[in-house]
């Protein structure tokens, strides 16, 4: 291991244990060793905090500008431009009231594009829900018809668990072209509500889609226990 190679070893463990004592010289260093592989970096962070003022000078300063500083190429300069653009998705989704799921149609209408026109094979999808419908995460569960062989409930259950969610919604699509649920999609779905709430989650719907039309099995009174 060089010199380098071990100060940058030593700058990642540091942040990992104490990155609230950070310098914003040190933050872009770091920041900068995933943009430059090889070298000291310590010196670019300078040069740039010296050049536009502040961190926030160059997180917002302009691609070319950037590239003015020697040492900064378009690979760095992407990754610097990236910075603020995630960190303001991620505020807005943590402060915001995020994607809610609270009828029939809003649920139809996010789950849609993941069926996508023309689908060459049937598709099952979880989305998990946390206590007011607010969307933590939709994972595709399999190709394939949806019954209890090819969902596993233990599958399942990691999934919500893993997003402390407490309701879900199942979707799946049908390329017969009609949305109708069959027996053997009715019977899965029995068996995973109750595998659910054995985890104190409720399956809230189970919806089917074709390239034009949708299903709710809790709409056609399936759900009514």
């Amino acid at each position: 291991m060089g010199l380098h190679d071990g100060h940058r070893k030593r700058l990642k463990e540091q942040f990992l244990n104490h990155s609230d004592g950070f310098h914003d010289h040190q933050l872009l260093e770091l920041l900068l060793c995933y943009a430059i592989p090889q070298g000291d970096v310590n010196g670019l962070s300078h040069r740039l905090l010296d050049r536009f003022g502040s961190l926030a000078g160059v997180l917002d300063a302009r691609p070319e500008a950037l590239e003015q500083v020697p040492g900064v190429g378009e690979h760095t300069a992407v990754l610097l431009k990236l910075i603020p653009v995630l960190s303001g998705r991620y505020q807005a989704d943590r402060a915001g009231m995020g994607t809610i799921l609270d009828s029939t149609q809003a649920a139809g209408q996010y789950l849609r594009p993941y069926f996508s026109q023309g689908a060459r094979y049937e598709m099952a999808y979880l989305v998990c829900l946390d206590g007011k419908y607010k969307v933590l995460g939709c994972h595709k569960l399999d190709e394939g018809t949806v019954n209890a062989a090819e969902i596993t409930p233990r599958k399942m259950v990691e999934i919500v668990l893993a997003h402390n969610a407490t309701a879900a919604i199942l979707a799946h699509n049908h390329l017969s072209g009609l949305a109708l649920p069959s027996n053997a999609d009715l019977m899965s779905t029995q068996q995973l509500r109750t595998i659910l709430r054995s985890v104190d989650v409720e399956l809230l719907d189970h919806l089917i889609f074709t390239d034009d039309d949708m299903v709710s099995l809790k709409d056609s009174g399936f759900f009514s226990d």
